[in-house]
């Protein structure tokens, strides 16, 4: 029997997860867990790169393990485990850094716009996380990973780095590949869909959170711009209602051609209100299902320790390979 391929992917605990967390990653965590040997973290470690109250990151941290568990992700398929639990890490993060160019660096767009958002806290850690992210990948001798378009930059590093190190030093670590999904279109603001939504936005209106309530997802469907137009197209012309079409896409699974024949002789406010509907109806058993998990701390906590000692054993197998092949001794 073929030995499965390994999937990696994380999701920082920092702001509320947001639909287009769920839609572009999570959504998709629990099919491939049945085709995979899967991986998933959460990367909290990713997080204190810009600041975070500390005891919000904690609470943020089993939320989104409650989620991952909530959305159909199973701890006895699949390695489910906390980022800093790991300590291999940071030290696989310490030896890619020694190869690891500044120029290289220095270019990634998440960087640059990170950087020019809070030049207060222009920290090295920022500049950095790119290689902190390729270990993360690296360690476990991944073979995909599900990427979006805004982090393909990080995913060329961190197979860079593989090829640079595999040159230096012999063969040591796979170098993963993208793994290509079905496309949805990348989900916006639902205030200024110029900018993809984000979980950090300071306007709590322009993004669902995975944890708004029915209420709350149809008020703000209800209020996110379109446009003057009064046409049901799908156009670049008609950004806003071009997202809310997306959206409906990625949640009903019809294509685009289906829902513009449905809505073609109907006004904007008919569409939001069954995009509210359907939206909620979709996150309904994800909440119910979270709610009872969050109360559990003690189960939470079980699985982070239990993922974590397998992550262990999976990354102190390259760590050691990787600590012999540089010269370090080991005793």
């Amino acid at each position: 029997m073929m030995e499965k391929k390994i999937v990696f992917s994380g999701v920082q605990p920092s702001g509320n997860l947001t639909i287009g967390n769920y839609l572009g990653a999570i959504k998709n965590f629990s099919k491939l867990q049945e085709e995979y040997n899967a991986i998933y973290s959460i990367v909290d470690m990713h997080s204190i790169t810009v600041p975070q109250i500390p005891k919000d990151l904690r609470q943020r941290t089993y939320q989104v393990l409650a989620l991952y568990l909530a959305t159909g992700l199973d701890p006895e398929k699949t390695t489910i485990f906390v980022q800093s639990h790991v300590s291999a890490h940071a030290e696989l993060c310490w030896v890619l850094n020694s190869i690891s160019y500044m120029g290289q660096l220095s270019r990634m767009t998440q960087f640059k716009d990170k950087s020019s958002k809070s030049e207060e806290n222009l920290n090295s850690a920022l500049f950095t996380y790119p290689v902190l992210m390729a270990a993360d990948i690296l360690l476990y001798q991944t073979d995909f990973v599900p990427v979006g378009e805004d982090q393909r930059q990080h995913m060329e590093l961190a197979r860079d780095l593989a090829i640079r190190f595999n040159n230096k030093y012999s063969d040591t670590f796979k170098v993963p590949e993208n793994l290509i999904q079905k496309e949805i279109g990348k989900i916006y603001s639902l205030k200024n869909p110029e900018f993809k939504m984000s979980k950090s936005d300071s306007d709590i209106n322009s993004y669902i959170s995975m944890l708004d309530d029915r209420d709350t997802i149809i008020r703000k469907i209800k209020r996110a711009v379109t446009d003057s137009l009064g046409e049901f197209n799908y156009s670049d012309e008609q950004k806003g209602l071009k997202n809310l079409i997306n959206i409906y896409s990625a949640f009903s699974e019809e294509s685009i051609e289906i829902i513009l024949n449905r809505y073609k002789n109907e006004n904007y406010s008919k569409f939001k209100a069954d995009l509210g509907e359907l939206i909620a109806d979709k996150m309904e058993p994800i909440h119910n299902e979270y709610y009872k998990l969050i109360k559990d701390k003690a189960y939470l906590e079980d699985v982070m320790r239990n993922g974590a000692e397998k992550a262990r054993r999976l990354a102190s197998k390259t760590l050691r390979k990787v600590y012999r092949k540089v010269g370090f001794v080991q005793i």
